[in-house]
């Protein structure tokens, strides 16, 4: 009975959060920039929820996501306070927040691959690659929207948008983080294999 509503639970929790975080942002203009996709994905899963239902550790792991993001667009991702991401090996005083933020967005990759298996696309083997090189494309396509909004509005919104920190491989690292998620989503999946008949 909990778990049949755990992704209406979820959905509520995050709602709270949402509007908690949105009093007062560091940045409003990065804010508005940051929570689009975030405003986007949430009311896709609540507005197609009937249509097909996934299973509780894909809302889960899609769930990390809008939540880390949602404290990046209040914060702006560089100046997040979680001291302890200064110190990370090889940080060299940058805020990882961002970096963990990408590695995240890898795990909708196991939703993907629980939605082509469960409709019966393709085979285990097909969705996992698909998957994966899914989340790339997606990593690539956020990455040049990174850029174009950076040199549009330019200033400091446009720089704390970007996220690079100075980092010259900044997007390359970004879409790396972004893949590694999506790798480790699909060894979830092999090793979990949610329920793919219901």
């Amino acid at each position: 009975m909990i778990m049949k509503y755990y992704p209406h639970l979820l959905a509520a929790v995050f709602t709270v959060f949402f509007i908690v975080l949105a009093n007062e942002p560091v940045s409003r203009e990065v804010w508005f920039a940051e929570v689009i996709p975030v405003v986007i994905i949430f009311l896709f899963l609540v507005f197609t929820y009937r249509r097909f239902s996934f299973s509780p550790i894909a809302y889960t792991l899609m769930a990390i996501w809008l939540f880390w993001h949602t404290i990046g667009g209040h914060y702006t991702f560089a100046n997040v306070p979680f001291e302890w991401l200064h110190h990370l090996p090889g940080s060299d005083g940058r805020n990882h927040f961002d970096r963990i933020g990408h590695f995240v967005i890898g795990f909708y990759a196991f939703a993907m691959a629980e939605w082509l298996m469960r409709k019966q696309h393709c085979s285990l083997k097909l969705a996992t690659v698909f998957s994966i090189f899914f989340i790339m494309s997606v990593a690539a396509g956020y990455e040049i929207i990174e850029w174009w909004y950076a040199v549009l509005e330019g200033g400091e919104a446009g720089i704390e948008f970007l996220g690079s920190q100075g980092d010259i491989w900044d997007a390359q690292k970004d879409m790396l983080a972004d893949t590694l998620g999506a790798i480790t989503s699909m060894i979830l999946f092999w090793i979990l294999r949610p329920d793919l008949k219901r």
